[in-house]
């Protein structure tokens, strides 16, 4: 089903982005690959190919440039002809308490996590409506699901992210447009190295968590193992993080006391 599919791929310079561009690329798709390194997007459109992608694109992209995305759109399609299916990966992460960090740092992580990709999918879903088919998916997380200290306006972006990738599905679903949500748990990516402290620094490090976390390239494997068999939400990660998704439902005290756990007293 990935054969020459014509994907686009955010946040593809590096992270679950890259992975699934190359796992992709084995399968002998056409990556489409958009961040804002072109240098890195370089670099993963060289691993595509050598891989056996037929051909990668190369697209520079700022997902908060909402002005920028018509035309993008428009240089996918003219290269292409077709989108077949989007995956919304850009994004980054938090890690300050909420009585620590400034406004700005929550509008730019829902303007980055949450704006940016309604608006790449907005620029692509008339395409996929005219050529009645297509496949929209999005990186949220298991913080989609669950509430953890450290990450209020991440937790806040996933949890919007699920609510609107569910509801647009429901509205595409008999217009033979699919809509995948993913609920990452731990992966080792730099994910926690770029997250916003409380001022918009970055943090720096990885955490205990993600170092110890799925591999990545499992994680795209798990991922598209999940687009193959249709699946509408996609849970991937195998720490006790997971465990989380279902215990909330049935004993949603025991989870938000574990949470609270987490944090560090003063």
């Amino acid at each position: 089903m990935f054969r020459e599919n014509v994907t686009w791929i955010s946040g593809a310079s590096s992270g679950i982005g890259e992975a699934l561009a190359c796992a992709l690329a084995r399968k002998g798709a056409i990556p489409v690959l958009s961040a804002r390194r072109e240098a890195e997007l370089e670099r993963v459109r060289d691993r595509c190919l050598e891989l056996g992608a037929p051909e990668a694109l190369v697209l520079p992209l700022d997902v908060t440039d909402t002005d920028a995305m018509a035309p993008a759109v428009s240089a996918v399609r003219e290269r292409f002809g077709r989108i077949d299916a989007l995956i919304n990966n850009a994004g980054i992460s938090q890690r300050s308490l909420c009585v620590d960090t400034d406004m700005a740092v929550y509008r730019q992580l829902l303007e980055v996590d949450v704006i940016g990709q309604i608006a790449l999918t907005k620029a692509v879903l008339p395409a996929m409506l005219a050529q009645g088919s297509g496949h929209i998916a999005v990186m949220a997380s298991v913080a989609g699901k669950v509430g953890a200290p450290y990450r209020t306006g991440y937790c806040a972006a996933k949890h919007a992210m699920m609510g609107f990738f569910d509801a647009l599905r429901a509205e595409v679903a008999k217009k033979g447009i699919r809509v995948t949500t993913i609920t990452p748990g731990y992966i080792r990516t730099a994910i926690s190295i770029h997250a916003l402290r409380g001022d918009g620094s970055e943090l720096g490090s990885t955490d205990r968590e993600i170092a110890n976390g799925m591999d990545v390239d499992r994680c795209a494997q798990v991922i598209l193992k999940g687009f193959r068999k249709g699946k509408p939400e996609i849970a991937v990660g195998e720490g006790f993080e997971m465990h989380a998704l279902w215990l909330k439902r049935l004993f949603p005290r025991l989870v938000f006391r574990k949470a609270a756990d987490l944090v560090r007293e003063n």
